[in-house]
């Protein structure tokens, strides 16, 4: 029983000299970590305050500091678990790439997406080129133009070579007849030759995209008179009326630009548009500068709803001279800046008052005017006694008494003063008893 209890007992001391080793083991690595934590702190706190810890305040920054500092420690115990884990997967990884059949998948995968990227490369260059191929491509209204262009230029082709055949025969035809005039009609040729390429610049500029859109009717004045047995199959007998509907256009723009002139003087009368000289013709850009001016003004109009009708401004400017008696808009803006400065410095003048009397800014100019009267009140009152004060308890009477008195003696004392100054030969009231002092010494 006691070598059990012994051997029992031997157990629990083992036992109990381990739990003491691993205590104090983990004793002295709190301690450790105790003395580390105190060093980052102060370290910490030097580098940020460049001074040692002395006050509260120091101690709860160190607090601080010591939170931000575990969980630095945590963040990197934590990556270096993942750090662990990602060479885990990555030895996985390898294991699983240095396989055969890992790798002949892999090279078909590559060879796949090789074969993919050519093919969507040639499928883009195909889109392009059939992209730039349908934008060279005419549109039907241009394929239409253009066979009306060939067509006329067949014809004048044709007459071409038909005013050629005609030149060449007349040539041929001089030659024989030496007698027959040839200058006169070679110069004629090359006139119709003149003519003919005039003609065709002037039909290339009328079928030209650009032009404007061919609506006329039947010419009427000059074409009528025209002879169309002149122009009568030559390819050119349309030329007549658009041009002659062209020029009435262009003679309808003095029309318009007068017809806008008024438009522009009713809607917006201060716009100052300048003089058309009778001589100069009118332009599209000056019709085009009246028509945006209008219509700047109606947007702003539209855009600003609140903006009073012209009518309205003019009745206001009109009160306004009324009230200021202004006989003339020119003296509008003088009067204006006028009450303007004097609206200012009665505005200062009743700033500077409320703040002297310590009055609200939001009071009112009649509480302004009976603070200043009971403020007059008060200095009177006391002008009153301090004169009473002065003068002493005597009746108003007698002060004007002596004040009478006094007029009436003081202008004789001056006199005699003044002349007694001059025979003493002195300045000063002060040197007149010394004065007479001296004279009666010498009497004696």
């Amino acid at each position: 029983m006691t070598e059990a209890k012994c051997e029992h007992y031997k157990k629990k001391r083992t036992e109990q000299q381990e739990t003491i080793a691993a205590l104090q083991k983990d004793i002295y690595r709190l301690t450790q970590e105790e003395e580390e934590r105190i060093i980052t702190q102060n370290r910490v706190f030097s580098y940020l305050c460049k001074r040692v810890p002395h006050t509260v305040l120091d101690k709860q920054l160190l607090c601080l500091i010591d939170y931000y500092e575990s969980k630095i420690r945590k963040f990197h115990k934590q990556r270096l678990y993942k750090e662990d884990e990602s060479q885990s997967e990555e030895e996985d990884y390898r294991s699983l790439s240095a396989s055969p059949t890992y790798n002949g998948l892999l090279m078909s995968l590559q060879n796949q997406l090789k074969e993919s990227k050519t093919k969507i490369d040639i499928l883009l260059s195909e889109k392009l080129s059939l992209q730039k191929d349908l934008e060279t491509r005419p549109t039907q209204h241009e394929l239409r133009l253009y066979k009306q262009q060939v067509k006329k230029l067949e014809k004048a082709l044709k007459k071409n070579i038909k005013l050629q055949n005609i030149i060449s025969q007349k040539k041929a035809e001089s030659k024989e007849g030496k007698d027959e005039p040839s200058k006169d009609n070679q110069q004629q040729a090359l006139i119709d030759q003149r003519y003919f390429q005039v003609l065709s610049s002037i039909n290339s500029i009328i079928h030209n995209p650009r032009a404007p859109v061919i609506i006329y009717k039947q010419s009427k004045g000059t074409a009528q008179h025209f002879n169309r047995d002149l122009i009568q199959d030559c390819g050119f007998e349309h030329l007549v009326p658009i041009i002659e509907m062209w020029a009435d256009q262009l003679a309808s723009l003095k029309d318009l630009y007068k017809s806008l002139k008024i438009l522009s003087t009713e809607l917006v009368p201060w716009h100052n548009l300048k003089k058309q000289d009778e001589n100069e013709g009118v332009r599209v850009e000056d019709l085009l500068f009246i028509v945006d001016t209008i219509l700047e003004e109606v947007e702003n109009k539209a855009k600003d709803s609140n903006m009073p009708d012209f009518h309205i401004l003019r009745a206001v400017v009109s009160h306004f001279q009324k009230l200021f008696d202004v006989p003339s808009l020119t003296g509008v803006y003088p009067r204006m800046n006028e009450i303007y400065t004097r609206l200012g410095e009665l505005n200062n003048a009743v700033r500077n008052l409320q703040e002297l009397l310590e009055l609200d800014s939001s009071s009112s100019l009649c509480v302004l005017v009976s603070t200043v009267g009971k403020l007059c009140r008060l200095i009177n009152e006391d002008v009153n006694e301090k004169i009473m004060q002065v003068l002493g308890p005597e009746d108003l009477q007698s002060i004007i008494h002596k004040l009478e008195e006094h007029e009436e003696f003081f202008p004789a004392f001056q006199a005699f003063t003044n002349d007694l100054l001059k025979i003493l030969e002195i300045d000063d009231l002060d040197a007149i008893v010394p004065a007479v002092r001296k004279l009666k010494i010498l009497s004696y």
